[in-house]
């Protein structure tokens, strides 16, 4: 997947993107999952509502052609940005002093951060206990574990049914609140980045 660098470097209608690996267990996972692979592509467009619900005319054709050659078992989410905090490699994505209007139904939540080398015990350690009982949550409807560079630059991508289900989990599981205080009391990322989309189109 590492070719796809060039395509993507390439192609005026992006201006960010990501090719990342999974973890298994729909979280940050340590053991990688080599069936499954990521690409996040961050693109503009006058009106995202109305454009066409498909990646193909996002990525390129070469992607597409890789995609079909390999029979490719492709889920997909198209995903407008509306509130978060936080940067990626120095980019932000959302105006994070403009309160945004909360959607209804689904919607998707990218938390990600670059954990320092000497935190990363501390992270990794913790992180069973964070991701405990997920895959039983109210509302979580799909959730996976993406790394752009295994075991410190870390990620995860979920899709919740609701907002509130979504903070239902953030603030008000224990062990989750828990985990979240010992990152800020230890300063354990060097970079991080919380993102809220609206679901406008998905197909898994």
């Amino acid at each position: 997947m590492a070719i796809f660098h060039i395509p993507l470097f390439f192609n005026k209608k992006v201006f960010f993107y990501k090719l990342m690996g999974c973890g298994k267990n729909g979280t940050f996972d340590i053991h990688p999952d080599f069936n499954q692979w990521a690409i996040m592509v961050f693109f503009q467009t006058e009106n995202p509502e109305t454009m066409e619900p498909n990646p193909d005319s996002v990525v390129g054709g070469f992607i597409r052609f890789w995609w079909r050659f390999f029979k490719v078992n492709l889920s997909w989410f198209l995903l407008e940005p509306y509130a978060g905090h936080g940067t990626w490699d120095g980019k932000s994505f959302v105006s994070q002093r403009k309160s945004s209007e909360e959607p209804i139904g689904k919607i998707g939540v990218l938390t990600r951060a670059t954990i320092r080398l000497s935190k990363l015990g501390q992270f990794w350690r913790a992180v069973p206990h964070a991701s405990k009982d997920l895959s039983q949550t109210q509302g979580l409807l799909y959730s996976v574990g993406i790394g752009e560079i295994p075991f410190v630059k870390q990620a995860t991508f979920s899709i919740w049914e609701s907002m509130a289900d979504m903070k239902a989990f953030a603030y008000k599981k224990r062990a989750h609140q828990e985990v979240i205080q010992q990152t800020r009391d230890g300063n354990w990322y060097s970079e991080e980045m919380f993102l809220r989309f609206k679901m406008l189109a998905e197909k898994t």
